[in-house]
């Protein structure tokens, strides 16, 4: 076997018996007492808190608590669950406390010196949360529907519609949840409206699990059924202009990104991309958004997109200097 099968076979001789000496387990693996005891140090120094006792009752042996956890990370994975971590804490995860129990049980089976390099790697790695994201106050309402979701169960839920102060009651099968711009969104069969519709989740004010099942649509995907609804409708395909802005990277990066162009995005470079767009589109909404960028980006095509953003420049130039005439 190699080197790591005989490491795990010993960790399991260890949590399957309980106490085993190095003789024992020698003849147990096929192999010298001389190599168990090299193999005991490396489990020893990849953390695994192996127990050695000495005299005519002793042996090596594992401590309870590790007995429990069945995983065992390496440097990068251990690091990566902890930077996962402050990810999912600034996402609103709502099972903060579980987490911190995970990330309590990496650290307690971690000898010190992995201990150090892990807080070395973490201390300056960070995750800001948006401006707008407020306290998670629709814990155990997350709770509830993911286990409907998981049991394939009907729920009640008490709903409140955007902009309106009326709650109303509704019958909802849910088939996932789906995080979106830091807020949580579940995807369901609306027994009201004989339809799947999306429901953010903080504004479910009340939830009453029943026993109904339902039945999950063969390869349904939450996910993909949200991404489609929050897609703007695309225009006509005859009645579409070429859009092409080239700038600095970062200033395309971030027109190219931005959550509602990008959908009409027809392809982009380091510093150039290019839009498909409708006359009223290019013309009412695009100039504003891209007036931010100043001379970051420059137009390339059309022309009357050119002499829409001259337009706009002029007028608020001359509402400025009007403004300072006034004082």
């Amino acid at each position: 076997m190699s080197k790591t099968d005989n490491l795990l076979a010993i960790l399991w001789l260890l949590t399957t018996r309980k106490r085993m000496t190095a003789p024992q387990l020698a003849e147990e693996l096929e192999m010298s007492v001389r190599t168990v005891y090299r193999y005991i140090d490396a489990l020893c120094a990849s953390g695994v808190p192996v127990v050695a006792e000495f005299g005519r009752e002793g042996g090596y042996s594992l401590l309870n608590q590790f007995v429990e956890s069945p995983l065992f990370f390496d440097e990068e994975e251990r690091k990566a669950m902890v930077h996962s971590a402050l990810f999912a804490r600034q996402a609103g995860y709502p099972y903060g406390e579980a987490l911190e129990r995970a990330l309590t049980k990496i650290k307690l089976y971690t000898n010190e010196e992995q201990l150090d390099n892990l807080e070395r790697y973490t201390r300056g790695f960070d995750v800001l949360a948006p401006l707008d994201a407020g306290p998670i106050h629709d814990e155990p309402v997350f709770r509830q529907l993911e286990e409907a979701v998981a049991n394939n169960k009907t729920v009640e839920i008490t709903y409140r519609k955007e902009n309106q102060t009326k709650e109303e009651t509704r019958f909802i099968n849910p088939y996932g949840v789906v995080h979106w711009m830091n807020k949580w969104y579940v995807v369901a069969y609306c027994q009201l409206r004989c339809d799947i519709r999306s429901f953010r989740v903080d504004r479910v004010s009340a939830l009453v699990s029943t026993d109904k099942e339902f039945e999950r649509p063969e390869g349904f995907s939450a996910g993909n059924f949200f991404a489609e609804q929050i897609q703007p409708p695309m225009p006509p395909q005859d009645s579409l202009i070429t859009v092409v802005i080239q700038g600095k990277p970062d200033a395309v990066r971030q027109i190219y990104s931005n959550r509602y162009w990008r959908f009409y995005s027809a392809g982009h470079t380091e510093d150039t991309v290019t839009f498909q767009l409708d006359e009223e589109m290019m013309n009412r909404y695009l100039p504003n958004f891209l007036t931010q960028y100043g001379e970051l980006i420059r137009v390339v095509e059309p022309q009357a997109l050119k002499e829409r953003l001259a337009q706009n420049a002029a007028q608020l130039l001359r509402y400025y200097e009007a403004s300072l005439q006034q004082q």
